[in-house]
């Protein structure tokens, strides 16, 4: 029976050293609570760092041990690791590159080896572990690679991704001299989560412009196959926060706070110690509120919490500094005998006292420069069950793109957040009411645990929807059976396309002539009495001609508008017309024009416009603007416009690959027929042939009438070189 493991940097359970011993401290975070009916459910279990170094090998197995009747596994690291992994790659330059402060951004060969090594470490404790048909979650940005290590090892497995920070703009990721080796690793699940659409954007982006993989509809073609790419909010425990915040606890602590602050109005600062948080922004805004409006002096005060974080770094060390100096430098100039400015605490606070404090305030300042989702603006909705109190909440956090009642300010711009802060003092209580409770209703139909069961269906989905479209991979058993027919046969039939399967794609289609070792296999291929070797290509004969014209094999090219037999002379499959190809040439040459790196390609009787060295995203709008201008001026013609990888061609209708190869098919189908291809145009070749033929796609066969799918065309030639050395053992005997 399928299980659940779930893999993050940090376990839910944090472990630490004192004067009596290891102790075990549960954590509170909202990631914990949404996963804890998963993870202690059945045989579940989650998988992670306990934050605690521990060497002793007695240590580890108390740990092991104590961690395990709680359904958790531990992956002990090392203090190197913690260094040059934890707070070297992943804090020092993902974090920063992520959140779009490249300029601290570390680039230590070191601290990569560190990284993939850690991951290579938590991919082996998750196989000791898992399954082949077990699902694994995997969690944020420490653990990028882990996806692509676990698909190596476990390819059946049900993988999911998400990532709790921001995903930013390809223009930052292609900073990191590893950053296709991150885009691959996420590209081992079977679905990739993140808090908004926006990311999810950018990541669709990266992976076409780094890696070249098309994608449409949110989903990715990788070579093998298809990924699901979707956006998931995450929420908070709602009922948790609404339900403390009615307590007689919360209310007394409420009282206490108040004491001090009389009658005054209260915004509320609650962030951990980060230059992505913009604090001290927010403390300019209110110092620019107590100049630009002097008459909130003594009305108003900011509580502002600062939990400390990495304050032994360089950054959050500056960063203390000056926040510090502004609240000094403030309270210094504006305090009276009887009013504070700012409050300030350098410290975290117990549950029910935060949500003391959330009930306290009028307003809510949430203002990071960049954040992946913000949790405390819903912390702060959740418990206003007096539906009162304002959130200013910046536009820049992942949460701003669901809380539209807020009030939406660029944490960059002071001016703007003034003018917020000082529209939230005056908001009336009737529109205070209206927006706070549109706003609670989002964030309690949006739980944390809607969150997760939303990803783990849409997970499941994805995989089902791949069992559906999937093609088999030609594995060990498949292959050693094609191989027993292809040794028995006394006719064989090789039907192989050119580009993409017999040789790699190209930037430039002309560079993509056969080297010396295809023109061998081929050759020997073809050499053997019992084989008729096929090209098919959609290229124009006369480079096929000139490649591979002095070999022994049958053509087909055009998609089936030219044919030729070994030594003989090249024949049209039918009588064409060319007369079209003018008009349709001036419309192509528009969009040559008007796209940097296209280009137009003229056979007898088809023109391809070629877009694989243009940008991606300009090429692929570019694209679909000339296929429907082409559509538009072909329709009720005897043309027809295919799409290929990176092309689009027009040529006339009613012949293609499937029916030029069904001339080879006659008198009567040869005893074995293999045909290899990578585009939609060879499912026009899979189509025309039998049953029993094997047809395999090159590639993401996701949709393909193949029986069978290989990864690219170093595993084609791998399949060919392996029948070439059954003929010669044939011939040998």
């Amino acid at each position: 029976m399928s299980r659940t493991i779930i893999v993050s940097n940090r376990l839910p359970t944090k472990v630490q050293r004192t004067a009596n011993g290891l102790t075990f401290q549960p954590s509170e975070g909202g990631l914990a609570t949404g996963l804890g009916s998963i993870y202690r459910a059945a045989d579940n279990v989650w998988i992670g760092w306990p934050g605690l170094v521990v060497s002793d090998p007695g240590e580890q197995q108390q740990v092991t041990q104590r961690l395990q009747a709680d359904s958790m596994a531990p992956v002990f690291l090392t203090e190197r690791e913690i260094q040059d992994y934890y707070e070297g790659f992943s804090n020092g330059t993902l974090w920063p590159t992520f959140h779009y402060f490249s300029e601290y951004a570390l680039y230590e060969e070191v601290h990569w080896e560190a990284y993939v090594a850690v991951n290579r470490k938590f991919c082996e404790a998750v196989l000791e572990l898992a399954g082949p048909d077990d699902t694994i979650w995997v969690h944020d940005y420490q653990l990028l690679l882990l996806p692509e290590m676990l698909r190596r090892e476990r390819p059946s497995a049900t993988i999911g991704f998400f990532l709790h920070i921001p995903f930013p703009s390809y223009e930052l990721l292609r900073e990191l001299p590893w950053g296709a080796e991150l885009l691959e690793g996420m590209l081992g699940a079977d679905l990739i989560g993140f808090h908004t659409f926006s990311y999810q954007r950018h990541f669709l982006s990266a992976v076409s412009h780094m890696l070249g993989y098309p994608n449409q509809s949110g989903q990715v073609e990788t070579p093998s196959r298809l990924v699901l790419v979707d956006a998931f909010p995450m929420g908070i425990d709602f009922k948790q926060y609404a339900e403390t915040a009615n307590t007689e606890a919360v209310a007394r602590q409420i009282l206490a706070y108040r004491e001090g602050f009389r009658e005054g109005r209260i915004v509320l600062s609650i962030d951990r110690l980060d230059y992505t948080k913009g604090i001290a922004q927010r403390l300019r805004a209110f110092e620019g509120l107590l100049q630009r409006h002097p008459e909130w002096h003594g009305k108003v005060s900011l509580l502002m919490v600062v939990v400390p974080s990495r304050d032994q770094v360089a950054q959050y060390q500056s960063l203390k500094e000056e926040i510090d100096e502004l609240v000094g430098r403030l309270n210094a100039q504006f305090s009276t005998m009887s009013w504070t400015p700012i409050h300030y605490f350098y410290r975290s606070f117990p549950f029910e006292e935060l949500v003391a404090l959330y009930r306290l305030a009028d307003i809510a300042l949430v203002t990071p420069v960049r954040d992946g989702m913000n949790l405390v603006a819903k912390e702060y909705i959740a418990c206003r069950n007096d539906e009162r109190g304002v959130l200013i909440l910046s536009e820049r956090a992942g949460a701003a793109h669901e809380l539209s009642d807020a009030l939406l300010i660029n944490p960059t711009d002071t001016n703007h957040l003034v003018e917020a802060l000082n529209e939230a003092l005056l908001m009336p209580e009737e529109e205070q009411g209206r927006r706070m409770g549109h706003l609670r209703a989002l964030v309690e139909q949006y739980d944390v645990f809607a969150w997760t069961k939303l990803f783990m269906d849409r997970l499941a989905y994805s995989k089902i929807k791949q069992h559906i479209y999937a093609t088999d991979s030609l594995d060990q058993e498949a292959r050693a059976q094609l191989q027993a027919r292809y040794e028995t046969a006394n006719s064989r039939l090789l039907l192989l396309d050119y580009d993409g399967t017999l040789v790699r794609f190209e930037s430039n289609p002309q560079r993509a002539q056969p080297d010396a070792e295809l023109l061998r296999l081929l050759s020997s291929l073809a050499d053997d009495p019992r084989n008729r070797v096929v090209i098919i290509s959609g290229r124009d004969r006369a480079t096929l001609e000139k490649w591979l014209g002095h070999l022994p094999v049958d053509f087909i090219a055009e998609h089936g508008v030219w044919l030729r037999r070994a030594r003989e002379e090249w024949q049209l499959f039918q009588e064409l017309r060319a007369d079209w190809k003018p008009e349709v040439r001036l419309l192509m040459e528009l969009y040559v024009r008007r796209t940097a790196g296209a280009s137009i390609e003229e056979k007898d009787y088809s023109l391809a416009w070629h877009y694989r060295r243009v940008d991606a995203d300009l090429g692929a709008v570019r694209a679909r603007e000339l296929l429907s201008h082409l559509s538009f001026i072909t329709s009720n013609t005897e043309l027809q416009v295919l799409e290929g990888s990176k092309v689009l061609e027009v040529k006339n209708a009613g012949i293609n690959k499937g029916t030029a190869v069904a001339r080879w098919l006659q008198p009567e189908p040869p005893e074995f027929i293999l045909a290899l291809g990578d585009g939609r145009t060879d499912e026009d070749t899979f189509k025309a042939l039998p049953a029993e033929a094997y047809t395999i796609k090159v590639g993401n066969a996701a949709r393909s009438l193949a029986r069978y799918c290989v990864g690219d065309s170093d595993d084609v030639r791998s399949l060919l070189q392996s029948l070439l050395v059954i003929g010669e053992v044939e011939i040998l005997a």
